[in-house]
């Protein structure tokens, strides 16, 4: 374990000595985290809290931190995109995990629980829009977690190379990998309202996904792929731009994640939400609940 200080070039801390990109100081994180994409949602997860003791923002990271039923949560947007839970998660990790006094990391390491509280899209006809969908694993086609050491504790590598061996896998692009959800969580936040899925974690909105505009795609037939892949008789479930680099970087820090999905669009049947904010809103009240119990 590392025990000499930390520079400052490589834990960047405000003149107030709060954590540079969440504008955070430790005492005003909860051990309990929702992340949400997007900044306005913060408000959509704290209007239900009790009381908010910390408000805080950074660029596109906004911070609420208050009680709600007794419970002390934080709710963090991360804005998009795997290179921006790369930011956060590691962020998360110090503020309870180095003492930013002596920049040394402690003794004792804290384990958070968090949430992930986002919109995504279906790849199957049989989860319809407004449904609530759970990643029991999900599938990253980023290359984040490629930048770190000791990933094959965390990866499932036979579960990746069979969606690499189906989907003849482009060798340019990053390699796939497979990362479980936290067991204790999974269980914790299921129930009759939600699905179990797996879960494509992607880079892009656009191309990536699938989508054409203007820009010609070179593998055309991925998303037919994706919906065609079966591993024990389970099929991909949905896509987002998150999930799989949260559960590997809260496993390689030794924290607990899951990621609740609103299921706003259904790219088999071409559908979209015809309230989206209303399914958000119930999947915050819904999540919040069961945090609590």
């Amino acid at each position: 374990m590392q025990s000499e200080s930390i520079k400052s070039s490589e834990l960047i801390l405000t003149p107030e000595g709060k954590i540079y990109h969440l504008n955070l100081a430790p005492s005003e994180l909860a051990p309990t985290v929702i992340t949400v994409g997007d900044p306005g949602r913060v408000e959509m997860v704290s209007k239900y809290f009790d009381s908010i003791e910390v408000k805080a923002e950074h660029r596109e990271f906004k911070t609420h931190t208050g009680n709600y039923k007794g419970k002390r949560i934080s709710v963090i947007s991360t804005g998009i995109g795997p290179d921006n839970i790369d930011i956060v998660f590691n962020e998360l990790d110090a503020l309870v995990n180095i003492d930013f006094e002596n920049r040394t990391i402690k003794k004792k390491l804290t384990s958070l629980d968090i949430i992930r509280i986002g919109t995504s899209g279906s790849l199957t006809d049989e989860i319809e829009v407004d449904s609530f969908l759970i990643s029991a694993i999900g599938i990253g086609l980023d290359n984040v977690m490629h930048y770190y050491n000791d990933i094959d504790t965390i990866f499932e590598r036979d579960f990746a190379q069979k969606f690499i061996d189906h989907t003849q896998w482009n060798p340019d692009n990053s390699v796939p990998y497979a990362v479980k959800a936290d067991k204790s969580l999974l269980e914790k936040l299921s129930s009759d309202k939600t699905f179990k899925g797996i879960t494509i974690t992607n880079v892009g909105f656009y191309g990536p996904q699938g989508r054409v505009l203007r820009a010609r795609l070179r593998d055309e037939n991925l998303n037919e792929k994706l919906t065609s892949f079966r591993i024990n008789k389970k099929k991909i479930t949905n896509m987002e731009m998150e999930t799989a680099t949260m559960y590997g970087m809260s496993k390689l820090l030794g924290h607990s994640a899951i990621s609740m999905n609103a299921i706003i669009a259904n790219r088999a049947t071409g559908s979209f939400s015809k309230n989206s904010y209303k399914t958000i809103d119930e999947l915050i009240q819904y999540t919040l609940e069961k945090i609590v119990q």
